[in-house]
C-alpha cells in the first residue's frame, strides 16, 4: 500500500460504488425465484502461499533487497507469477504502462480464467510492486501470493464457472496506484460495465494486523464479511486504507469494489487487541516500506484467513451451483 497521500485521477469524478447496486423493487423480488447456492470453496493450503512469499523474497534478495515497479525485482516478480499462471492454464497478458507510470516501471500482469460468461466478469487484484526500502512481503507479497494461489486452485478445481474471473497484478502502485489507473483507463465502457466487482488485497498478513473489509456494508463485501463473520472475526471498515491502494482506480469509473486488508502503519486500540489479540498502541505493522517486511513479518493466521475469504468470495460470485460444463482438462 503506498504512503497516504491521495492521488486525486485527473478528470475523473468519483462515482459512488453502490451506485447501482439497489435491491429489486418488492414485486420485482418476489417474482424471482432465489438463485440456487454456489459450491462451497475448497481450502487454500496457507504454505503454498507461504512458498510464494519465500521465492517473491528471494527475488528481492538477489536484485537489491527490494521489487521496486522500475527494477529486475519486480521483472523477475512478474515472471514468477506469470510462468505458474501460464502452466495452470490461464491466458495470461503482460500489459505495458504507455502512460501515467513511473519511467522504466515495469507491465501490469492479467491473468483470465477462460470459462464462463464473458459479459460478467468478477476480478481480483493486488500490487505486485514494492517500495525500494525492503523486499515487500506483508505489502505486497502478501495479497499477490494469496491472489497467486487462489487462481491455481480454481484451475486445479476447474468447477464450472458462472461469471468469468480476471487477475491484475499491478505495477507502480506504490508511486501513485499509476498501473492499476492505466489498466482502468484503458478498459472500453463496454468493458468496464462487465466488470461487476474489483476485489482488492493489499497487506493481508500483517503480524499486529487486524481484521478489515473496504466498503464492509456494500454488496460487494457481503461474501467477503460472510466468511470472516463465520469465524467470528468481527471485521472493521479498512478506514486507514481508503483512497490507498488500487481498488480506488476501479471506484473512479463506478466499478464496485472491496477487499481484505490486514492495517499498515496505523496503531491498533485496545479495542481492538481485546477483540483480536496483538499490542495496543503499536503498529497493526512495524515493519511497514521498512527492510524488515521479510517472511518474517508474515502473520500465517491472517494469511491463512484472507486466502480462504477470498476462494470463499470467488466461488460465491462466480462459481456456478451445478457441476455441469466443467471446465475441461
Amino acid at each position: 500500500m503506498r504512503a497516504a497521500r491521495r492521488t486525486t485521477l485527473t478528470g475523473l469524478a468519483l462515482v459512488t460504488a453502490a451506485a447501482g447496486l439497489a435491491a429489486l423493487p418488492p414485486d420485482a423480488e418476489a417474482a424471482s425465484p432465489a438463485p440456487a447456492p454456489a459450491m462451497a470453496a475448497p481450502d487454500i493450503d496457507v504454505a503454498r502461499v507461504q512458498a510464494h512469499l519465500t521465492e517473491l523474497n528471494a527475488i528481492a534478495s538477489r536484485n537489491g533487497g527490494n521489487r521496486r515497479s522500475t527494477g529486475q525485482g519486480y521483472r523477475d516478480s512478474v515472471a514468477y507469477v506469470k510462468a505458474k499462471l501460464q502452466a495452470a492454464g490461464y491466458t495470461v497478458t503482460e500489459q505495458a504502462c504507455t502512460s501515467g507510470c513511473t519511467r522504466g516501471a515495469g507491465p501490469n500482469l492479467i491473468a483470465e480464467w477462460p470459462y464462463g460468461d464473458a459479459s460478467k466478469v468478477y476480478m481480483f487484484g493486488a500490487h505486485l510492486d514494492g517500495v525500494s526500502a525492503g523486499p515487500g512481503i506483508n505489502d505486497n507479497g502478501s495479497g499477490s501470493a494469496t491472489l497467486l494461489e487462489v487462481a491455481l486452485k480454481l484451475a486445479e478445481t476447474r468447477p464450472s464457472m458462472a461469471a468469468r474471473v480476471r487477475f491484475g497484478w499491478w505495477t507502480d502502485e506504490e508511486q501513485g496506484l499509476n498501473g492499476s489507473d492505466f489498466y482502468v483507463r484503458s478498459l472500453t465502457s463496454a468493458q468496464r460495465s462487465a466488470i461487476k466487482t474489483y476485489y482488492n488485497f493489499d497487506m493481508v498478513a500483517s503480524p499486529n494486523g487486524g481484521y478489515f473489509i473496504n466498503h464492509i456494508n456494500s454488496t460487494a463485501a457481503a461474501p467477503m464479511k460472510a466468511y470472516w463473520d463465520s469465524l467470528n472475526l468481527r471485521p472493521e471498515e479498512n478506514t486507514e486504507g481508503a483512497g490507498r491502494s488500487d481498488d480506488y482506480s476501479f471506484e473512479a469509473y463506478g466499478i464496485p469494489t472491496s477487499g481484505y486488508a490486514m492495517g499498515a502503519s496505523a496503531r491498533k486500540t485496545s479495542a481492538q487487541a481485546a477483540k483480536w489479540g496483538g499490542t495496543a498502541g503499536a503498529a497493526y505493522d512495524r515493519c511497514y516500506h521498512s527492510s524488515c517486511d521479510t517472511t518474517a513479518n508474515i502473520n500465517a493466521t491472517g494469511l491463512n484467513r484472507s486466502a480462504d475469504g477470498v476462494a470463499h468470495t470467488l466461488w460465491q460470485q462466480a462459481v456456478s451451483a451445478t457441476a455441469l460444463n466443467r471446465a475441461p482438462r
